[in-house]
C-alpha cells in the first residue's frame, strides 16, 4: 500500500503576510475582503480566508485603522500554533514610514544571537519582507505615500509560547512570526537540529566559547542539583549529538561538555552519534564489551546481555567492577567524541545514573566544566 504523503501547511509568516494584504486593501477601498492571494517567497501563490473583521473610522468616509485575521493551518505537521488566528492590525501613520511591530502574544527579542536584534518583536527577517511587500505594492495602487503602521499579533501567543523553546532562547511574552518559504513542510529532523542551531548560536552571541550539552531533562537536572548550572544555560541537543558537534565545531566554538544518563551515551562509545532507538539500541552489547574489556569473566558478560537497561546492568556489578568497566567505556567514548570534533575543539563527557550518580568523566571534562564555569561567573 502506497505511503500517503504528509499534507503541507502555511507558516505563521504566511499568515501574517495574508491579513496584511487584505488589511491594506480594506484601508484603501473601505470593501469588505473575505478572501485574498498572496505570492510566497519561492513563487507559489495560495488563497487564504480572512476572519474576524475590524474597522475603525474617525472624520473620513475609508477607514482610519483595518484589523482582521488568517487561521493558521499547519498541515499533517504537529505544530502547536495550529488553528490559532494570527491578526494584522494596519492604520495611517505621519511618520511617512512603514512600521511592522507585535502585538499581544507576539514575543519579543532579550537576547543577541538570534534573528533580530534584542528589543525588536520577533518577526523574522523573511515574513518582515513579506509583510513590507504586501503594504509597498498596497500603497503604490494608490499612490499612497504617508505611513504605515503594522501590528502583528497572536491572542493564543502568550499562552502557547510556554510550550515552546522561546523562553529558553530569549524570546519572551509570547510566539515567533516563522517561516523562510512559507509553507511548513510535515516536521523533520532537520527542523529539529534547526532548533539546536539557534540555541547554540544564541550561548555563542553572548561572547561565550565553551558549552554544555545534553540530549534530555536526566541531563538537565543533573547539572542544576550536582553544578549549579541552570537549564538556560544548557544546549539541549536530543538525540542529535553529533550533529551538535559538528555545529559546535562551525561555530568557532572553543569546547563542549556532553552531559547524559549513561542509558543514551553509552551508544556514543561505539561511535553512535544520533542516539535515537531507531537507529541503534546496541547498550547491552557495548556494556558487555566494555566489561570484557575491562578482565571481568565472560560469564558475567553474558549475563549483561540479558539486561534491559543499563541500570539493570549496573545493579549487577560490584562497585569496582561498576569502576573498571566505565573506564573502559568513558575511554572509547572520548576517542569517539574527539574524532567527531576532529581535533577542532576540545570535547569531553560526563555521565551519569539516576541510581549511582556520576559514573565517569573523561579527562578534559573538569576543564571544561570549569571553564563554562568561569565565562558565565557561576560560582
Amino acid at each position: 500500500m502506497p505511503k500517503k504523503e504528509l499534507a503541507k501547511g502555511y507558516t505563521t509568516g504566511t499568515c501574517a503576510q495574508a491579513a496584511t494584504r487584505a488589511a491594506m486593501q480594506m484601508l484603501f477601498t473601505g470593501e469588505k475582503v473575505e478572501q485574498v492571494s498572496v505570492e510566497l517567497p519561492q513563487g507559489e501563490k495560495l488563497q487564504l480566508d480572512i476572519t474576524d473583521i475590524q474597522r475603525k473610522y474617525t472624520d473620513r468616509e475609508l477607514p482610519d485603522m483595518v484589523s482582521c485575521a488568517v487561521k493558521k493551518n499547519s498541515g499533517d505537521d504537529p505544530d502547536i500554533t495550529n488553528g490559532v488566528l494570527v491578526y494584522s492590525q494596519v492604520r495611517l501613520s505621519e511618520t511617512g514610514q512603514i512600521h511592522i511591530d507585535g502585538g499581544i502574544g507576539v514575543g519579543r527579542v532579550t537576547r543577541p544571537g538570534l534573528n533580530q536584534p534584542v528589543g525588536e518583536a520577533a518577526i523574522n527577517r523573511v515574513p518582515r519582507q513579506m509583510i513590507r511587500k504586501e503594504v509597498e505594492e498596497a500603497c503604490e495602487e494608490v499612490g499612497y505615500t504617508g505611513g504605515i503602521d503594522v501590528e502583528i499579533s497572536i491572542p493564543e501567543g502568550t499562552r502557547l509560547a510556554k510550550e515552546t523553546f522561546n523562553p529558553r532562547l530569549g524570546i519572551e511574552g509570547g510566539l515567533s512570526i516563522l517561516g523562510t518559504t512559507g509553507i511548513v513542510n510535515p516536521m523533520s529532523e532537520q527542523a529539529l537540529i534547526d532548533t539546536i542551531e539557534v540555541e547554540m548560536k544564541v550561548c555563542l552571541a553572548e561572547k561565550y566559547r565553551y558549552l554544555i550539552i545534553a540530549p534530555g531533562n536526566y541531563g538537565l537536572d543533573f547539572l542544576k542539583e550536582q553544578y549549579s548550572i541552570e537549564e538556560n544555560d544548557v544546549v539541549k541537543c536530543s538525540n542529535y549529538i553529533g550533529q551538535a558537534i559538528d555545529m559546535a565545531v562551525e561555530q568557532d566554538c572553543k569546547g563542549v561538555l556532553l552531559v547524559g544518563h549513561i542509558g543514551k551515551l553509552i551508544k556514543v562509545s561505539g561511535g553512535i552519534m544520533n542516539t535515537h532507538s531507531r537507529w541503534a539500541d546496541c547498550r547491552m552489547d557495548l556494556f558487555a564489551t566494555a566489561a570484557l574489556r575491562a578482565g571481568i569473566a565472560g560469564e558475567k558478560a553474558v549475563e549483561f546481555l540479558d539486561c534491559v537497561t543499563t541500570d539493570d546492568a549496573l545493579e549487577k556489578c560490584s562497585e569496582e567492577e561498576r569502576t573498571r568497566i566505565m573506564e573502559k567505556i568513558m575511554m572509547r567514548m572520548e576517542e569517539y567524541l574527539n574524532y567527531r570534533g576532529k581535533g577542532e575543539i576540545q570535547v569531553g563527557a560526563v555521565t551519569f545514573s539516576n541510581v549511582y550518580g556520576i559514573l565517569g568523566k573523561t579527562e578534559k571534562a573538569e576543564e571544561l566544566i570549569e571553564r563554562f564555569r568561569k565565562e558565565r561567573h557561576i560560582q
